[in-house]
């Protein structure tokens, strides 16, 4: 049995009127079980939507069926508001967990980030920006309270240089300016740090919408410093094609080749939190 938890992640609506909140499944189960892994997940849509149920139910009932409590973020877009809401509200998203950690028996230490295309630009940055005091308060990142323990990355937004999706960061920042220093701050391959979390990321070589270079340069990053990655690059499928597999059989794919990236993220976060 899945239970539901809806929370409002600010006091107030955004300048559209849309109330971002997150929506919490959690599984059941007896109380002498082992407590479960979490995933706070951030569907796409180019910051000017949120693609929830592409990007956001179907992956986390997935998510459910491998045994994790799964969050969805429904967070600001164009017009509501810009940098940094969007990021203080996933932040929201992981306090939320943590302080219900022992009520929904989560892991507080085992709290993984995913996110899709621009949803992949908001689990990036607070992967990379959670300890960085030009976005969060000095006990904010003392706390550790909003760090992803680990991240997985589907066809990610990262960089606002050539390769950039310009109307992502349009949309995030409110500014049509690629050599806006906020842009700049904003592309992740250049925010990783040694204490970014570890990561999977795949990709699709001929994606047309986000180049590939994105999540390469971001696994570049990682291991620029140390940091632990899983990276897949798949010759064809385009861009946004979120579990790969057929929109109403869902346990067949939508290629002759099974891709399987969802499984073999699960393997990885298993890994990864020693599970």
């Amino acid at each position: 049995m899945i239970q539901r938890f809806d929370f409002n992640l600010t006091e107030d609506p955004d300048e559209n009127g849309f109330q971002p909140f997150m929506s919490a499944c959690i599984l059941g189960g007896d109380p002498w079980e082992d407590v479960r892994p979490a995933i706070v997940i951030c569907p796409g849509g180019g910051y000017h939507c949120v693609c929830e149920y592409w990007e956001g139910e179907r992956l986390a009932m997935a998510y459910a069926a491998a045994g994790f409590n799964a969050i969805v973020v429904n967070y600001t877009t164009h017009g509501g508001g810009v940098y940094p809401r969007q990021i203080r509200e996933v932040a929201r998203a992981f306090e939320i967990t943590r302080e219900h950690a022992e009520e929904w028996h989560i892991d507080p230490h085992r709290i993984a980030v995913c996110g899709s295309s621009a949803g992949g630009h908001l689990a990036a940055s607070i992967s990379t920006l959670w300890n960085n005091e030009k976005v969060f308060t000095k006990e904010e990142i003392e706390s550790r309270r909003m760090r992803p323990d680990a991240t997985v990355l589907s066809y990610p937004v990262i960089t606002s240089g050539e390769k950039r999706h310009h109307g992502s960061f349009k949309g995030l920042t409110g500014i049509d300016n690629a050599a806006d220093p906020l842009w700049e701050f904003l592309s992740l391959e250049k925010r990783v740090n040694d204490d970014t979390p570890p990561a999977f990321l795949w990709h699709c070589f001929d994606d047309p919408e986000v180049p590939v270079e994105n999540s390469i340069y971001y696994a570049e990053a990682l291991r620029d410093h140390n940091i632990p990655f899983e990276l897949h690059i798949y010759p064809k499928g385009g861009h946004g094609i979120q579990l790969t597999t057929q929109r109403i059989l869902r346990s067949r794919s939508m290629f002759p080749r099974d891709y399987n990236w969802h499984k073999m993220s699960v393997d990885w976060l298993a890994d990864v939190f020693g599970l």
